[in-house]
C-alpha cells in the first residue's frame, strides 16, 4: 500500500513532464545504435560458427566432426551434441565479453566525469576497428583480437546509451524509449541472422569475412552520430553544474518551457551527489547501507537475465538447430525466423510497457519461457527415444520462447537497472549492471556446448528452473517503477515491504512527503 502510493505521488509530479519530441526521437536513435552493434555481434558470430568455410579455416577439428556427423548421423547417438564443444571455439565467442568487461568499469569514469557522449563515441570508434580486423582475419589469433576490440566497443556502448536513453525519455514515456535499446539489439541480431542466410550462399567461401565485416556499418553509424548527439541535462548538471545550459536542453527535448520542476529535481540530485564525501569514488558508494536494494538488483538483473537461456538461442541457435536435423541453410533459415520473433514482440513491449508496468510484463514473459522450455525439453526427449524428426516442433517452441524474452527480460534486463539507480551512483551502478551481464554472459558462452553435450535436451530444464525463480523474485523484491521521474524513483524503495526496513529515509520531494 505505501509503495503504490508513493507511486501516485511521484506520478502526480510527472505530469507536466513534457512531450516526445522529434529531437529526443532523434537523439534517441542515433544513441541506440549501440544496441545494433550489439545485437549484430551476438546474431553474426552464432551464424559463422555453423559456416562450413568458416570452421574449416580456422577451427578444422570441429569441422571435421560435423561433416562426420553429417554422413553417419543417427538421432538415436547423442555425440552430434558435443560437436561444437570446442573450448576454442567457444573462446571466439566469449572473449568480446572479457574486454566487455573490463571496459564497461572504465567507462563509468568516462561516462561520470566527461558525459554520456564521450562514451558513445568511444564505443562506436573501438567496435569499427574490431570489425574490420575480423573481416580480414588470416588467423584464429587475429579473430580473437578483433573480438577484444568488439568487446571494448560494446562495453562502453552498454553502459552509456541505456542511461542516455532513460535520462532523454519524459517520464511517461521512459520506457518506451528505453525499451528500444533492446529493440536495437534485435534489429542487430535480425540483421546479423539475414547477412548470414545470404552470405552462406557464396560458393567461393569467403561470405563469413562479409558478415563479420558487415559490423562496421552500424558502427560507423553510431561513431559519426555521437558527434552531434546532444547531452542529456543530468549528465550536464553533473559534469559541468551549468544549470542555466541544462534548462536549455530540458526546454528543449521536452517541448515545454515549463521545466522547473524536473530541473529541481536535477539540481537536487546533483546537490546530493557532489555533497557525498567519497563522490571520487563511485562504486564505494554502492557499498553503503543506503544503496543495498541497488546493489542487489544491479547483481540480479542482469545475473537473471542471462540464465534466462536465451544465449542458448542467441549464440547457439544455428548450432543447435543442426544438432536437430536442420542442415547449414535451413539452420540459419530459422534463427531468422526465430530473430524476426524476437524483434516484433520487443516493439510490443515498447507499446505497452509504460501501459501495463514493468513486473506485469516481467510475470507474463516468464511464465510463457518457463512452458515453451520444458515443453522443448520434453518433446527432444521423446523424440530422441523414438528416433523421429522434431526440428520444426523445436522451431515454434524456440519462437514462443524468444516471443516471451522479447516483451520481458530482453528489454527490462536494460530498462530497469537504467532508471531505478540515484544520479550519485548512476554511472557506477549501470558499470557494475553492465559487467555482471558480461560475466555470466561469459560463463553461459564457455558453458553452453560442455553443458548441451552432457545434459542433451536437459538443458533446457537447467535454464526452465532457473526462470521459475527469477519471476517470483521480481515480483516480491522489485517496486514497480512506471511513470515515475527518474530521480524520484529512489523514493519507491523506502515504500517497499521489504528493502524500506533496510533503508535509511531518502529526502527526495514528492515521493517520501506521502503519509504513512
Amino acid at each position: 500500500m505505501e509503495e503504490k502510493e508513493a507511486r501516485k505521488g511521484a506520478m502526480t509530479a510527472a505530469e507536466s513532464g513534457g512531450k516526445i519530441t522529434y529531437f529526443v526521437v532523434a537523439s534517441c536513435v542515433m544513441a541506440a545504435m549501440g544496441g545494433v552493434i550489439f545485437g549484430y555481434d551476438i546474431g553474426v558470430s552464432g551464424g559463422v560458427m555453423s559456416m562450413g568455410p568458416f570452421l574449416k579455416r580456422f577451427f578444422p577439428k570441429v569441422y571435421m566432426l560435423q561433416e562426420e556427423d553429417r554422413i553417419t548421423r543417427s538421432h538415436n547417438n547423442k555425440n552430434h551434441y558435443c560437436l561444437f564443444n570446442s573450448q576454442l571455439l567457444t573462446s571466439f565467442t566469449s572473449s568480446l565479453y572479457v574486454s566487455g568487461f573490463i571496459a564497461t568499469l572504465l567507462a563509468s569514469s568516462v561516462t561520470r566525469s566527461w558525459g554520456r557522449k564521450p562514451s558513445i563515441f568511444l564505443g562506436g570508434v573501438s567496435f569499427l576497428a574490431g570489425s574490420a580486423l575480423g573481416g580480414s582475419a588470416q588467423n584464429v589469433a587475429m579473430l580473437i583480437i578483433a573480438r577484444l576490440l568488439l568487446g571494448v566497443g560494446v562495453g562502453f556502448a552498454n553502459q552509456s546509451v541505456p542511461l542516455y536513453l532513460s535520462e532523454m525519455a519524459p517520464a511517461r514515456y521512459r520506457g518506451a524509449i528505453s525499451n528500444g535499446f533492446q529493440l536495437c539489439i534485435g534489429i542487430g541480431f535480425l540483421t546479423a541472422n539475414f547477412t548470414n542466410y545470404e552470405t552462406q550462399k557464396i560458393k567461393q567461401g569467403y561470405g563469413w569475412r562479409i558478415s563479420l565485416a558487415t559490423a562496421a556499418v552500424p558502427a560507423s553509424i553510431l561513431t559519426l552520430g555521437s558527434l552531434f548527439l546532444p547531452e542529456t541535462p543530468n549528465s550536464i548538471i553533473q559534469t559541468t553544474g551549468d544549470v542555466r545550459k541544462a534548462e536549455l536542453m530540458l526546454r528543449r527535448i521536452r517541448g515545454t518551457n515549463d521545466v522547473q520542476d524536473e530541473l529541481a529535481d536535477l539540481i537536487e540530485a546533483s546537490s546530493e551527489s557532489n555533497s557525498n564525501a567519497s563522490q571520487q569514488h563511485g562504486f564505494l558508494n554502492l557499498l553503503q547501507r543506503r544503496y543495498r536494494p541497488e546493489l542487489v538488483m544491479a547483481f540480479a538483473i542482469p545475473f537473471f537475465q542471462q540464465v534466462t537461456g536465451i544465449n542458448v538461442v542467441a549464440f547457439y541457435a544455428p548450432v543447435l538447430f543442426r544438432t536437430v536435423g536442420f542442415g547449414e541453410s535451413g539452420s540459419l533459415m530459422s534463427t531468422l525466423v526465430t530473430g524476426i520473433v524476437g524483434t516484433a514482440s520487443t516493439f510490443l513491449s515498447m507499446l505497452v510497457v509504460d501501459r501495463v508496468g514493468r513486473k506485469t510484463l516481467f510475470l507474463v514473459g516468464g511464465l510463457q519461457m518457463l512452458a515453451s522450455q520444458v515443453v522443448i525439453g520434453v518433446i527432444i526427449m521423446v523424440a530422441e527415444v523414438r528416433d523421429e524428426g522434431y526440428g520444426y516442433a523445436v522451431v515454434v517452441l524456440v519462437c514462443v520462447y524468444v516471443a516471451g524474452f522479447g516483451w520481458s527480460w530482453g528489454p527490462l534486463g536494460w530498462l530497469v537497472p537504467s532508471e531505478i539507480f540515484p544520479l550519485e551512483i548512476r554511472s557506477a551502478a549501470q558499470s557494475v549492471t553492465v559487467a555482471v551481464s558480461f560475466v555470466f554472459t561469459f560463463a553461459v558462452a564457455q558453458s553452453v556446448p560442455p553443458m548441451l553435450c552432457k545434459l542433451g535436451a536437459g538443458i533446457f530444464f537447467f535454464y526452465g528452473g532457473w526462470v521459475a525463480v527469477m519471476t517470483v523474485a521480481v515480483q516480491l523484491f522489485l517496486p514497480e517503477t512506471k511513470n515515475v521521474p527518474i530521480e524520484k524513483v529512489a523514493g519507491l524503495w523506502e515504500k517497499h515491504w521489504f528493502w524500506g526496513e533496510l533503508t535509511r529515509k531518502r529526502d527526495i520531494q514528492g515521493t517520501t512527503s506521502v503519509s504513512i
